[in-house]
């Protein structure tokens, strides 16, 4: 009956926001309510439920959002973000941007979360996408595929940094298995998967890209370059540092307030302020009217997000997650694949990659214990089977859509297929590991 109810509920969530053109959040908000009370949740936990999971997902990403979209809207206003994609195409030309962006996609994956990183870098693929006329999805998946494969795959983000700690694996092995795997990854699921999407069409949000300006308006390029990928800047030494000096070294505190994304996010839009704002001629009145109007262009989305976890939230209180890795757990499939397996259930069914990928350590543990699994690899398996189809309980596939301004059915056709891409390509890319590594040790 459970697994009933959850397939109801996703058909209910297709049926209220593709076919009635409910709003998102108010479709998340009466499924969640339905949904709770269908599985026999008091209404008191129910609603509890519902608050505490729109209040925990705003908690973790509302900051760095809304100070994304601060950065991202003075680097459109300013003309950085046309210096850059500027400085990009005389490199590259546009036969290859979309490698171009994948690899960028790629370098600041590594220590930026992805919610950062996708808002950090929304207004470099919307410059480039309305100065060269390219179409934007094409353009921006690669990026985004890159960003969305560093965050699933590779420490030190949280759900790998932790399964890393709950299996004993290596930090080292399974970063470097790691890269081995998202690259063949990012490939296949970003340039090469894009081609087949040249057609879609998307007008992306408009706010995050200002008017075309003649070169002589606009900030230097080394400006601009520093400007916007100052929280790559600021965030990759102190995580390199974190990496290589001990834990109770004196510097500790500190390195641990400055690898805070939010510190990043708002040191970099205090910096921004002065060397994209008021350097360039702007009052410091016309950046803050800057700023509240980037707000405005994420305040819909932020309510999309805040819906999702509340979804989220009532499922995992009515245990259901622990419903379906059970039913798992006694198929007696290899442990590299069942890994797989329990996270992409649980990601489907809740949506989000960090609680998939926890919620499968805890189950694969036990079995862990009791089998020969490379536990690098196990990290892997299961970074990649928690971002399998990402569709309308996942923040991400909300981001996607309301920031390219698409339709539900491209979105599934552009966004979630390149996760399932990704997340496909990342188990054979494992389960090829496992069976070389004995061959060459």
């Amino acid at each position: 009956m459970p697994f009933l109810i959850l397939l109801l509920a996703v058909l209910a969530l297709i049926g209220l926001i593709s076919w009635a053109k409910v709003h998102p959040f108010l479709a998340f908000l009466l499924v969640s309510l339905g949904v709770g009370l269908a599985l026999g949740l008091p209404a008191s936990k129910l609603l509890g439920a519902v608050s505490q999971g729109l209040g925990d997902t705003l908690g973790s990403v509302l900051i760095v959002i809304v100070l994304g979209a601060m950065l991202g809207k003075i680097v459109a206003e300013s003309g950085a973000a046309q210096q850059i994609a500027a400085a990009l195409i005389a490199a590259f030309g546009t036969r290859y941007i979309q490698w171009t962006l994948m690899v960028v996609g790629f370098i600041i994956g590594i220590p930026l979360f992805y919610n950062v990183g996708f808002v950090l870098m929304i207004p470099l693929i919307f410059s480039v996408v309305y100065k060269y006329k390219l179409p934007a999805v094409f353009v921006g998946l690669p990026m985004l595929a890159a960003l969305s494969v560093m965050h699933g795959f590779l420490p030190p983000h949280p759900a790998p940094t932790a399964l890393v700690a709950q299996f004993h694996a290596s930090l080292g092995l399974t970063f470097c298995y790691g890269l081995l795997i998202a690259v063949p990854a990012i490939i296949l699921a970003g340039p090469v998967y894009a081609h087949t999407l040249r057609h879609i069409e998307a007008v992306p949000l408009a706010g995050f890209v200002a008017d075309t300006r003649p070169e002589s308006a606009l900030p230097g390029r080394l400006n601009s370059f520093l400007s916007s990928l100052l929280p790559v800047l600021l965030l990759a030494p102190v995580l390199a540092l974190q990496a290589v000096l001990p834990a109770d070294t004196a510097a500790a505190p500190v390195l641990t307030f400055l690898s805070e994304p939010v510190v990043a996010m708002l040191l970099s839009v205090g910096v921004a302020t002065v060397s994209l704002g008021t350097r360039q001629g702007k009052s410091l009145a016309a950046v803050m009217e800057t700023y509240s109007a980037s707000v405005k262009d994420v305040a819909l989305i932020l309510l999309i997000i805040g819906g999702a976890g509340a979804f989220k939230q009532v499922l995992v209180a009515s245990g259901i997650s622990a419903a379906i890795a059970g039913g798992l757990l006694d198929t007696g499939v290899p442990p590299l694949l069942l890994g797989w397996l329990i996270a992409a259930a649980i990601r489907v069914s809740l949506g989000s990659a960090t609680i998939a990928g926890l919620t499968a350590a805890g189950v694969m543990l036990p079995t862990m214990a009791q089998s020969h699994a490379n536990p690098n690899l196990m990290v892997l398996s299961i970074g990649a089977g928690s971002l399998l189809l990402s569709h309308f309980n996942d923040a991400g596939f909300w981001l996607f859509k309301e920031y390219f301004n698409l339709s539900v059915r491209d979105t599934l056709r552009s966004w979630t297929m390149m996760e399932t891409i990704v997340s496909v390509v990342g188990l054979a890319g494992v389960l090829l590991l496992d069976w070389l590594l004995p061959l060459v040790q």
